[in-house]
């Protein structure tokens, strides 16, 4: 085996193991390169398209769920709320949350708005076609799938918990896993809010 091959398979342990490109100044794991950038094209409660055009210039938090989520849904925005509550008022126009509903069906422009709404103005709920959601699931590795109805017709949706942040152009830049502090999430949030006004 060549040096030259041992280093490769070495550094793509490196990058699978998330021991690469750390940058010890984030809290979030750092995934330039690793991810694509923006795209998506859903829709609003309201029932108009949107692209991530619509909020260019903002640090975009991407997060799928639900609204009849039981647990990690609600925890997780509420954590999001909490780290947006503790910038300085005049960034926090400059953060969007992008909450995607994998649960079309059940999930009514009504309802998504309203669940939006309650976590705050800088949260918007998003969603469409379930081919659409599963193609930008696919893109950012993660998936979604549906528990059997009990007999109330009731069913759980299985997501991924993780929460992905763009900066103001659109580039993949950190991955936000349980466990971090709202007081995490907001020194990285700020900190990308001064890059992007920085460009």
């Amino acid at each position: 085996m060549t040096r030259a091959y041992t280093g490769l398979l070495l550094m793509a342990a490196l990058i699978l193991t998330g021991c690469l490109g750390q940058d010890p100044q984030w809290h979030g794991k750092d995934i330039r390169g690793l991810m694509p950038d923006l795209a998506f094209r859903l829709n609003a409660p309201s029932g108009a398209p949107v692209t991530p055009e619509a909020s260019a210039g903002k640090v975009r938090l991407l997060y799928f769920g639900y609204t009849s989520c039981p647990d990690v849904c609600p925890s997780t925005l509420a954590g999001l709320r909490q780290a947006i509550r503790r910038l300085p008022e005049a960034e926090r126009d400059a953060v969007e949350v992008l909450f995607v509903s994998v649960d079309p069906r059940r999930d009514t422009p009504e309802r998504l708005s309203s669940y939006a709404g309650f976590y705050g103005e800088q949260v918007t709920g998003l969603t469409g076609p379930i081919p659409a959601l599963r193609t930008l699931t696919r893109r950012y590795r993660t998936t979604f799938g549906y528990d059997q109805p009990d007999a109330e017709g009731n069913y759980n949706v299985s997501h991924g918990s993780a929460v992905y942040v763009f900066d103001g152009t659109g580039r993949a830049r950190l991955l936000l896993r349980p466990g971090l502090s709202p007081q995490q999430i907001s020194e990285d949030l700020a900190r990308l809010i001064r890059e992007s006004r920085a460009l």
